[in-house]
């Protein structure tokens, strides 16, 4: 079979971040995976991306994660993460509940944030569907109204809030109690079963102001980063 297709979105505050996802994706995985980081410098580079800076763009990979169809030429399934994620059991659980029925795939998070300012002072933006481009399956076939050329001149919102499928039926649900994209500082742990992709949106352990940011997940960030070392050391 072929391997599963992971985009990350890749900030160059958050490289540490980046580096202990992948690891953990890979650590817990049953099958191959073909993991890509969209780095912005390299996208711009190949004249795929050429999009200016937003005011309301808080990370490099805000509007780079709407080309993983067009970098899979509208082909297959192909799943993007936030970079600010740690995997805690096999990715495959969720690749495999791909339906062929949708365009797309996410969690939908009823986010409706109370702060300003989020991590490295910036700014924090509410929104309809606020979190769900964090975790995406893409259904790339069915996502070809995502050239290059609509990423880069389509309005932010249209893109976050998926005004480029014909209508919300074709968004299909990954059920939020299933903690894939556990929003750490949003969501009640109480109410999910298990963490299994813990999303630190506010802000992670790697920054120094935020050591402590979801307790015990924190803790559990830093092991992973600590097994890690001692894997390539």
């Amino acid at each position: 079979m072929k391997p599963i297709s992971i985009f990350i979105g890749y900030d160059q505050r958050e490289r540490a971040a980046t580096n202990v996802l992948i690891d953990s994706l890979y650590q817990n995985s049953k099958l191959p995976l073909s993991i890509t980081p969209l780095v912005t410098s390299q996208l711009e580079n190949q004249g795929i991306f050429k999009r200016e800076k937003d005011p309301n763009q808080s990370t490099e990979f805000s509007f780079t994660r709407f080309l993983v169809p067009y970098l899979m030429n509208f082909e297959d399934w192909a799943l993007f993460i936030d970079c600010d994620m740690l995997c805690k059991t096999d990715i495959c659980k969720l690749w495999s509940m791909k339906n062929d029925k949708f365009s797309l795939m996410c969690v939908k998070h009823q986010h409706e944030p109370k702060e300003e300012i989020k991590f490295q002072n910036e700014k924090q933006t509410a929104y309809p569907k606020k979190n769900w481009s964090s975790l995406m399956l893409f259904n790339c076939k069915k996502c070809k109204r995502l050239s290059p050329d609509y990423v880069n001149n389509a309005s932010g919102l249209d893109l976050h809030r998926f005004k480029w499928l014909d209508g919300d039926h074709q968004i299909g649900s990954i059920p939020i109690e299933k903690g894939w994209n556990f929003l750490i500082g949003v969501q009640d742990r109480e109410k999910i079963s298990n963490v299994n992709l813990m999303h630190w949106t506010l802000g992670g352990p790697w920054f120094k102001e935020q050591r402590l940011m979801g307790s015990d997940l924190a803790a559990e960030w830093f092991a992973a980063r600590d097994e890690s070392f001692k894997l390539w050391s």
